[in-house]
């Protein structure tokens, strides 16, 4: 029997190399443009949703949402922050900046910690300024290199991060608050494909089978990976859930660069490397504070 540390591993390893092969997979769509592989993604995400809680019996949970407008206004805060990453992860692989689009998830953790200090609050610790500041320089020598800043790389991040930070903050099933944030988007994304259809510029049922099928499949990939990182979250250790998230950006990379034949020039390989330097220093210091925590003594019971 398969333990469940081992479970995790294998739950957050699958959905980390799925996101990691997603550039390839969104390759496949064109000649889809990247606002009708948006769409199609938001509405076959409502309806594998809708069979998913269908089959757990997850509807009384999502009833229940009607009766918390807070909790329901911070799944729409969600959505649109999802919706943006997504367009934007989209778009970018669209027009072959799938290298810049690893960048993005590889800087997701230092602009966590960032929002943690801006909006939480929080102190970090000398080794967490010090990957911040590393970082930092990584996008300004990426700055230079792309002759602007990397926006598509910064906005991937910040919406991913404030995306995680607005989930934590509501603390709902995964299958809940990904059906709830695709139902947010559903409408736009159902206007979208309808507008598409008048002006004959939908390619959905318009080529081939095989292409209609793949634009259908991405309900349920977007839906397996996620499901899949919360059965990961719940088995695995922060630390090491941390650390396999480095593992679909450095998919991502590799296909940019090895299969799609993306540019790395000198000065923006000197920028990235400069990213991975600040994240083994973050990941150093998690593990470093992972452990001793675990050293520290427990607290004498109070007489």
């Amino acid at each position: 029997m398969v333990s469940e540390l081992r479970l995790g591993y294998l739950y957050g390893l699958g959905a980390y190399i799925m996101w990691g092969f997603f550039p390839a997979y969104f390759k496949l769509l064109r000649p889809s443009g990247p606002f009708e592989v948006l769409a199609h993604r938001v509405v076959w995400s409502v309806l594998f949703m809708i069979i998913l809680l269908s089959a757990v019996r997850g509807w009384r949970r999502i009833a229940e949402l009607r009766h918390r407008p807070a909790t329901l206004a911070g799944v729409a805060l969600a959505g649109v922050l999802i919706g943006v990453n997504w367009a934007t992860y989209i778009w970018a692989v669209n027009i072959n900046r799938v290298v810049e689009t690893s960048l993005g998830y590889f800087i997701t953790p230092l602009v966590v910690i960032v929002a943690g200090v801006v909006i939480l609050h929080e102190r970090l610790r000398t080794a967490q300024w010090a990957a911040v500041g590393i970082g930092t320089v990584a996008v300004l020598v990426l700055t230079v290199d792309y002759g602007h800043p990397p926006w598509v790389a910064l906005i991937l991040a910040f919406s991913f991060s404030m995306y995680g930070l607005v989930k934590k903050r509501l603390g709902l099933p995964a299958t809940d608050g990904l059906f709830v944030e695709s139902a947010v988007l559903s409408l736009p994304a159902l206007a979208l494909l309808i507008w598409y259809a008048r002006h004959d510029q939908l390619t959905f049922g318009h080529l081939s089978t095989g292409h209609s099928l793949l634009l259908a499949a991405a309900g349920a990939l977007t839906a397996i990976p996620l499901l899949m990182f919360a059965g990961a979250a719940n088995r695995l250790p922060l630390v090491s859930l941390g650390m396999l998230q480095y593992v679909a950006p450095t998919l991502q990379l590799a296909l940019g660069v090895f299969l799609f034949h993306e540019p790395m020039p000198p000065v923006r390989l000197f920028g990235f490397g400069l990213v991975w330097v600040a994240l083994a220093v973050f990941t150093w210091d998690g593990l470093r504070s992972a452990r001793a925590t675990r050293l520290r003594p427990a607290p004498l019971p109070a007489a």
